[in-house]
């Protein structure tokens, strides 16, 4: 009798040394998105869009798209970077279909991790799929954990001004799980220490205050982007190309320049919330401007 099809299996933790701290970066989740076009380049870049997924043995129609928060672990203090999606769709009826339901907790608990055990909550911006694993049923998730907002993401959302009509429901969100924290918090900006070793870098662009963060212990670094790129080929090696989601077109591009820039010319190990699972790998400059190279086996040796 032929053995049963068991359906896919995928790793979700990763957990290696940088110097003296220990880093896990963890999914969340993940959903198959259909079309790198038009989301990346408008109408007008898809036939580039098409012609680099195929250079890339992609399917330029289907996509997976993770969500990876990211652990560091000090030796002093356990740090969260973003919460993933929670409970959203199952909470919100605007959120159903639109995003896949948060798995962090049980995930960090199959690393050996509680919620209680986390120090600090670092925001790097405020779109759901970061702040979605922030509360449940209105109740902190994270209950011994101090955080840390970025001060013009805070203000961006808290004031509501220029607002966009696609981001009104985000809007919304952010008010009600993300603003109640704030008497708990400390609004944070490009260059500030949120503990010993990691410091806030401007990345705005994306989201009008977006963070990245450098991450060093004992001459290890890497760089937390974020949301800096979405697309491990196409926001890399066309960083010019604007994503509909970007909230700033213009500055996500130069952006994405800037760090794509920084991260080959201070040769940065690279952890990004949307790269490919495990999400890490550096950025390589090319003659046509710059590529992806996905983690192996540097970190475990």
């Amino acid at each position: 009798m032929p053995a049963a099809i068991q359906g896919e299996m995928q790793p979700t933790i990763y957990r290696f040394k940088l110097g003296g701290f220990e880093v896990a970066t963890i999914m969340d989740s993940k959903v198959i998105r259909s079309g790198l076009t038009p989301s990346f380049g408008g109408e007008a870049g898809a036939a580039e869009v098409k012609a680099l997924a195929a250079a890339a043995r992609m399917d330029a129609d289907r996509y997976e798209h993770p969500f990876t928060p990211m652990l560091v672990n000090t030796g002093k203090e356990l740090v969260l970077f973003d919460t993933g999606n929670g409970s959203l769709s199952a909470e919100y009826e605007q959120m159903k279909g639109r995003l896949p339901p948060g798995n962090l907790v049980a995930r960090m608990a199959q690393a050996g991790y509680k919620p209680e055990d986390v120090d600090v909550v670092v925001l790097t911006h405020g779109h759901p799929d970061h702040i979605g694993g922030l509360t449940k049923g209105g109740q902190p998730v994270f209950p011994n954990a101090r955080y840390m907002f970025g001060a013009a993401e805070f203000d961006f959302w808290n004031k509501g001004e220029n607002i966009r009509e696609a981001r009104k429901f985000n809007r919304e969100l952010y008010m009600k799980i993300v603003v109640p924290l704030a008497n708990r918090a400390t609004m944070i900006k490009p260059g500030d220490e949120v503990v010993p070793g990691i410091r806030a870098v401007d990345a705005a662009g994306h989201s009008p205050g977006l963070l990245a963060f450098t991450i060093e212990s004992e001459g290890k670094r890497l760089i937390n982007w974020a949301d800096t790129c979405n697309h491990y080929v196409v926001a890399i090696q066309r960083p010019d190309l604007h994503l509909d989601v970007d909230d700033d077109k213009e500055k996500a591009v130069a952006t994405r320049k800037r760090i794509l820039d920084m991260v080959t010319t201070d040769k940065l190990f690279v952890a990004g919330f949307h790269m490919p699972f495990p999400g890490l790998g550096w950025v390589e400059k090319t003659s046509g401007g710059y590529r992806w190279v996905p983690h192996s086996y540097q970190m475990n040796l």
